[in-house]
């Protein structure tokens, strides 16, 4: 079942106008939300950062999208897939309403959820390796729309496949600097003794809630010092840990790059205390 502007219907029949802005031009937004008995983990976050978003992209936001209005449209969406006492994963999608080329002809917008089941409550760390690579065929614009969970993830298409043709379990994303900005799937930490640093938004890499939440979270530990700063590809084989950070996995460690193998001692430290966060938030 989906949830199209408030009406459930099912997954199988639901289909998009041929003029959606969403399909044609990439006029869109998403949200993916990891949900727990009904519990809708850093929603405030992922809130706030959808809100902020369509202003930048000049979407006219309705009266009716409150937080609560939102949180219920989610969570009817869930308990029409009997998802409401399992963990989920929901996706929360933003479209400009049809007309126009370029031009949008209204800022009007329409939105639709949808969600499946996911097999674990709380993040858990996975021990299978996990190698990446760095690709290098396309760039990442270091601007404020690289920043923004668009439907405009091209890139992040062509790099999967890379990824997958080349037997890697991920890869890093570059700018045009040559700076690492992200993974294709969430932001990306580097640990150096008790040091960690992720790279900054200005360098392109997402506004990723799990990205912010770690900030926090490592921002009140002692053992820990972090830095929002670029990362050139060659502190990559210089560190001690990688691990990557996302909604739906919480924190994914990296085994290997090209030569280098890392540990996932820190990453292995933080996600109970992730965990704690999610639960207490």
């Amino acid at each position: 079942m989906v949830n199209f502007n408030g009406n459930l219907g099912p997954k199988d029949t639901f289909s998009l106008a041929f003029g959606n802005r969403g399909f044609r031009y990439g006029d869109s937004l998403f949200e993916t939300l990891r949900v727990v008995n009904e519990k809708i983990f850093f929603w405030e976050d992922h809130y706030l950062r959808l809100m902020a978003s369509m202003r930048i992209l000049r979407m006219e936001i309705p009266m009716s999208f409150t937080m609560e209005f939102l949180e219920e449209q989610i969570l009817h969406v869930v308990r029409a897939n009997n998802l409401a006492k399992a963990p989920a994963r929901v996706r929360l999608t933003v479209f400009r309403n049809e007309g126009g080329l370029y031009l949008p002809l209204t800022n009007e917008i329409s939105f639709v959820s949808e969600a499946t089941p996911l097999e674990t409550p709380f993040y858990v760390l996975q021990d299978a390796p996990y190698e990446v690579e760095l690709f290098k065929d396309f760039y990442v614009n270091p601007d404020m729309l690289s920043t923004l969970k668009t439907n405009n993830k091209i890139i992040n298409v062509v790099g999967s496949v890379f990824a997958e043709e080349n037997g890697y379990q991920n890869c890093l994303l570059l700018n045009h600097a040559k700076q690492v900005v992200e993974a294709l799937n969430g932001n990306i930490f580097l640990v150096k003794g008790s040091r960690i640093k992720t790279p900054p938004t200005k360098d392109g890499c997402l506004n990723g809630v799990l990205r912010k939440r770690m900030i926090q979270l490592i921002g009140k530990l002692d053992a820990y010092s972090l830095e929002e700063a670029s990362i050139s590809p060659f502190e990559l084989q210089q560190a001690d840990e990688l691990f990557i950070t996302n909604a739906i996995v919480g924190i994914q460690p990296v085994s290997k790059y090209r030569k280098k193998e890392f540990d996932t001692r820190v990453a292995r430290d933080l996600v109970g205390k992730l965990n704690a966060m999610a639960r207490l938030d």
